[in-house]
């Protein structure tokens, strides 16, 4: 099986547009939660949200772009347009040797909500594009037209493990000679009038921020964003000359079978344990775990328990910690900002913190770094995703050695 490594990524995100400033956030550990306004301020139970700042389409896109796409599928474009001029592959593979594979889970919410406003409210027709920017796979349709992508295209929709989904799909296909490249990652911008108020009733977000890990959690802070990764067969990146960023080595999935909302500590163990089998390591090799980490009472007290029962008496030599305390948690694009995230931190040698006031509950047992980002040895470093319904998804990283 051939060596799979990313040469390009690219980012729109709460904490910055763009790898240099999205890089310079999280080891700063930058906390950047915006106040709910507009319609929701005052309907709902929580004041905060992770979202992207500054963001403006029209210098960014095309108008027939514009047209085309809603708010999540350009996210994607420009995360993907920075990710692919970092790489360069796209000078030199055949494109029908290359894959598009972005995870979404709320799909077009900015353009279908106000659609069924206008229809069952105002009793008016709707844009007659609307069906195609409601689809979760509008971002994988608009990339590969772009760019002329006529491999492997397809969306995967896992609720919150969307697009760790995608990235190991991505990286079976490379790996396996299906492809010899890869456009992957993920997409989301649910943050609407409904979407909040839907989330509001599931008693799960946080009051004021999120603070995962921390003996004070009390819940989730929800965000929107994207992040995307350029994935190639070794031999075919040596060959042009790319600068590697990392290896992807792993990936591990799993289902609890269990609950709708209620964590299982065994699936995600589960997953785990099969992205380290796969990726041909053991758990003597990690030295870093992006946690899923969402804050909620429920979930990082599970994912602690999983990380234990991997790790044995050896739990507190292996570091975690959460990025989703300064990006928040955007749904099915989580996942690709934290591989990114962890992407960095191996290259860097840094380990960003879980940001934000933590004190951290001491029974979980973990080993969660807070206020500031330590050093890091090379070695394995764990991305985790683990969804509503039991789904769960983990990608085993390596830093890149020849």
């Amino acid at each position: 099986m051939r060596r799979v490594v990313i040469t390009g990524m690219g980012c729109v995100t709460p904490i910055g547009i763009g790898i240099n400033v999205f890089t310079r956030s999280l080891f700063e550990g930058k906390q950047d939660f915006l106040p709910v306004e507009g319609r929701a301020h005052g309907e709902i139970s929580f004041h905060y949200i992770a979202q992207v700042k500054d963001f403006d389409a029209r210098s960014l896109l095309s108008a027939e772009q514009i047209l085309l796409s809603e708010r999540s599928s350009q996210f994607v474009l420009v995360a993907a347009r920075e990710a692919i001029a970092q790489s360069g592959l796209l000078e030199s593979i055949d494109r029908n040797k290359m894959a598009v594979v972005f995870g979404c889970s709320a799909g077009g919410r900015t353009a279908e909500e106000p659609a069924l406003e206008k229809l069952y409210v105002e009793k008016k027709r709707v844009h007659p594009l609307i069906v195609p920017r409601s689809m979760a796979s509008l971002g994988t349709s608009l990339v590969s037209i772009e760019y002329g992508i006529t491999g492997p295209c397809y969306t995967v929709s896992t609720a919150c493990a969307s697009s760790t989904h995608a990235i190991g799909q991505a990286f079976h296909m490379v790996r396996s000679g299906m492809v010899d490249g890869a456009i992957t990652g993920g997409h989301e911008a649910p943050l609407t009038y409904g979407f909040l108020k839907a989330w509001d009733s599931l008693r799960v977000v946080s009051p004021t921020v999120c603070r995962p890990f921390s003996i004070d959690r009390d819940g989730i802070t929800l965000g929107e964003g994207a992040g995307v990764l350029i994935l190639e067969n070794l031999e075919h990146a040596q060959a042009r000359g790319a600068i590697i960023l990392g290896e992807i080595v792993g990936f591990g999935m799993s289902s609890d079978a269990q609950h709708m909302t209620q964590p299982k500590s065994e699936g995600a163990a589960g997953a785990m344990r099969l992205a380290l089998y796969d990726s041909g390591s053991t758990e003597k090799d990690v030295c870093y775990i992006n946690a899923h980490g969402t804050g909620t009472l429920l979930n990082d007290a599970m994912e602690a328990e999983a990380i234990r029962m991997i790790f044995g008496n050896a739990t507190m030599q292996v570091p975690v910690s959460s990025t989703k305390s300064m990006h928040g948690h955007a749904m099915g694009a989580s996942g690709a900002m934290e591989a990114i995230a962890t992407v960095l931190a191996l290259r860097q040698g840094h380990l960003p913190a879980t940001a934000g006031n933590i004190h951290v509950q001491e029974n979980l047992a973990i080993d969660v770094i807070t206020r500031e980002s330590r050093t890091c040895w090379p070695g394995i470093a764990l991305s985790n995703s683990f969804a509503f319904g039991g789904l769960n998804a983990v990608v085993a990283f390596r830093t890149f050695q020849v």
